[in-house]
């Protein structure tokens, strides 16, 4: 299950400091993916696949 970490329509930030809340959330998240998803106009995370439990 996806997880919207900021909603960009309710926010005031500007696109480059939309990116760095991309950036920072990111290093703080490392298991996840962090996307700007344009379908919910949010920042959201993903859990990342385990690729080891795959092999």
């Amino acid at each position: 299950m996806d997880k919207v970490f900021i909603d960009v329509r309710t926010s005031d930030l500007t696109l480059s400091e939309i990116f760095r809340q991309i950036e920072i959330i990111q290093s703080d998240n490392p298991d996840m993916d962090i996307f700007l998803d344009g379908d919910r106009h949010a920042i959201v995370g993903r859990q990342r696949k385990n690729m080891d439990a795959e092999r």
